[in-house]
């Protein structure tokens, strides 16, 4: 799948969220990969990522927490494999998860002792200095697991707005954009379903669903006869035209169809049109 995403916006917004709560949160891909645009890792985090096997552990550590995500659709919180508290949600459209929301490199408000001590088990492979990771560790900052579901809760809101605002989309609306700039600066012109597939690389059958979509289940004939009805609005009103020429002008080379196609829009004739929001 391929996902657009406004990394200006996104950046602004996760930091924003960082300054506001002191908690980091990443944006993953729909592949679980890590698309890092956040404000960088925690010193604990950033000294696990220094080795190769760190890295390694820390990517195949996301992927099993967005498949396990993507499986329950929601939510889904877990310890990381070097054990600090961590959450990840889906950003969906139209259904389908289409990004991920992360946060974490937290504490919980057991006993931090007890958290390093289980940490400690699980880093085994680690070279580097271990006195220094356990203090980095010490400094991660700790939330109740009930300020952790609230502020998942907060993300949940927010990525309905990513969704809603296409911060995040997938490449299916960029084509749908695509359709309507396309129609929008051609609409004048001789058109015809295979001319605009050709056109717009898309198949025949991709086009009347967007279609559908941009036109609220309408076809893409209507898509560009409304169109040429609003060019026609406006120049029956700024120009002394006759009707004739402002159908062949819009692109209706047919002046009775033109007449007819207004009406079903607008209810009354080009003339009365001209007539009426003259007057």
């Amino acid at each position: 799948m391929n996902v657009l995403f406004n990394t200006d916006k996104l950046t602004r917004l996760i930091a924003n969220l960082q300054t506001f709560t002191g908690i980091r949160t990443n944006t993953f891909d729909a592949a679980g990969k890590d698309i890092q645009l956040s404000g960088g890792h925690s010193d604990f985090c950033r000294l696990i990522n220094a080795s190769p096997e760190g890295h390694a552990r820390c990517e195949a550590c996301d992927a099993r927490a967005v498949e396990k995500c993507l499986t329950a659709r929601n939510a889904y919180s877990y310890r990381c494999h070097a054990g600090a508290c961590e959450t990840v949600l889906p950003v969906f459209e139209s259904g389908t998860p289409i990004a991920y929301l992360v946060f974490g490199q937290l504490l919980d408000d057991s006993s931090v002792k007890q958290q390093w001590e289980n940490a400690e088990k699980e880093l085994g492979w680690y070279q580097g200095d271990l006195a220094e990771l356990k203090e980095a560790f010490l400094r991660l900052r700790r939330f109740s697991p009930r300020e952790m579901a609230a502020y998942a809760e907060i993300l949940e809101a927010l990525a309905q707005y990513i969704q809603q605002e296409g911060i995040i989309r997938s490449a299916e609306y960029s084509d749908l954009q695509k359709l309507e700039m396309y129609l929008d600066r051609h609409y004048m012109e001789n058109l015809s379903l295979k001319r605009i597939s050709a056109d717009l690389h898309m198949g025949t059958t991709k086009l009347c669903t967007l279609s559908k979509k941009l036109s609220g289940g309408r076809t893409l004939t209507w898509l560009i006869a409304q169109r040429r009805v609003n060019a026609a609005k406006s120049l029956l009103l700024k120009s002394d035209e006759p009707v004739s020429s402002v159908a062949e002008s819009v692109g209706f080379s047919d002046y009775n169809y033109f007449t007819k196609i207004f009406k079903s829009v607008t209810g009354i004739t080009p003339s009365a049109y001209r007539k009426t929001n003259r007057s």
